[in-house]
């Protein structure tokens, strides 16, 4: 029973929930805290979008990616720029890798940004752009079903509205905010659980304090249980840190926090750390999915990823079709598969290229037709160094 479901569940909090956590609440503040800089310059320097957007793109999670949805939709970045965007980002699958080899994960995103900012590039060149016809109409700003059209967002009148909602009249809100009524309600009960959130960073330090010994081999576990009477703390923390994520999830009926505009762009640092706490959760469910998953499997049946059959061309094919999934929660879980042992490393990397993240809702409401354009264009350089990568290894 302990090695079979309560060890993954704890492996889950403690080898991969802890360190996302941390990471999250890392890249949230500077989001926070620099994030419209960024674009600003980047609506100044269009030529340089693939490569601002290879970089938005390659950082962990999906807030970068996401805010150049409103920008490009407005025309002030190209559709190379989007391109650029979706093919460097992991979404959410980058805290997966980061937190079970940061090596690793820092080759795989160089290797990402590269292909990201090559294909932007070829994009823009060839004069790719589904919307240039629509953003000849004046005014021509989608308005998503749904989405009101404001002076100013929501709850933020005093303050400066978001990256890419200028224009006159105020078109902001339908342009930059889709359904912004529909994301607080749908994630207002979450954002809103001061005790939850709290209750999440408190478990989330001593079990960081545990975790960072234990697995660079620093410490014995075993002693830290004699230590304690006989209590395994990793063993504990892991568990009570997955079913206090469990409970984050589920109080946020498994959706994530970070696929809307309004919550890449926090408000303030309480804000962030809730939606932090939020997205760990998040991921931690799903990982601890796989890991349970892939437990269960190899003890009832013996299989240990050696008889798997995505390997080969047709596992580049199946990694790169998975990733025409919106959404991360399919990607968490195939991400964590290969941390398990389960998928070869070209399955992966064909995977990673193809999956757009969360970015794709966004763009999706806001131009569904390019939106449609991108997740298929994402797939060619996906199966091509997939490929690739069979022929090298």
């Amino acid at each position: 029973m302990t090695e079979i479901v309560l060890r993954p569940l704890a492996d889950a909090f403690m080898q991969v929930g802890v360190y996302v956590a941390v990471m999250v609440a890392l890249f949230g503040w500077l989001r926070w805290r620099y994030g419209d800089r960024v674009t600003d310059g980047l609506t100044r320097h269009r030529r340089l979008g693939p490569l601002v957007g290879a970089l938005l793109g390659v950082s962990p999670g999906c807030g970068g990616a996401i805010i150049l949805m409103p920008l490009y939709a407005r025309g002030k970045v190209s559709f190379g720029t989007v391109i650029a965007a979706l093919v460097a980002t992991m979404g959410d699958s980058s805290w997966v890798v980061m937190a079970w080899n940061p090596m690793f994960a820092l080759k795989i995103h160089t290797l990402l940004f590269a292909v990201g900012l090559v294909t932007g590039y070829v994009v823009d060149a060839l004069g790719i752009d589904p919307a240039r016809g629509v953003r000849r109409r004046p005014d021509a700003v989608p308005t998503p079903v749904g989405a009101a059209v404001v002076p100013t967002p929501v709850g933020s009148a005093p303050a400066p509205a978001p990256v890419g909602s200028a224009g006159p009249g105020g078109v902001l809100a339908a342009a930059a905010v889709p359904d912004l009524a529909g994301s607080r309600r749908m994630f207002g009960g979450v954002l809103s659980q001061v005790p939850a959130s709290t209750a999440f960073w408190g478990l989330t330090a001593p079990a960081f304090v545990v975790s960072v010994p234990v697995l660079f081999q620093l410490v014995d576990p075993a002693v830290l249980t004699r230590a304690l009477g006989g209590v395994d703390p990793y063993l504990a923390l892991g568990v009570l840190g997955t079913m206090l994520a469990t409970l984050i999830f589920a109080a946020g009926r498994g959706r994530l926090a970070d696929d809307s505009l309004e919550t890449a762009h926090p408000r303030s640092i309480g804000a962030t750390m809730r939606h932090s706490a939020h997205e760990a959760s998040f991921i931690t469910v799903w990982v601890a999915v796989a890991y349970l998953a892939w437990q269960v499997v190899t003890s009832t049946t013996g299989f240990d990823g050696s008889q798997i059959a995505l390997g080969g061309l047709l596992g580049v094919l199946v990694g790169a079709g998975i990733g025409l999934i919106p959404g991360c929660a399919v990607q968490i879980v195939f991400t964590g598969l290969y941390v398990s042992g389960g998928l070869p490393l070209p399955t992966l990397v064909a995977n990673a290229i193809s999956q757009d993240g969360d970015a794709l809702i966004p763009l999706a409401a806001l131009r569904r037709h390019s939106a449609l354009m991108a997740t298929v264009i994402t797939t060619i350089p996906a199966v091509a160094v997939g490929s690739a990568l069979l022929l090298l290894l």
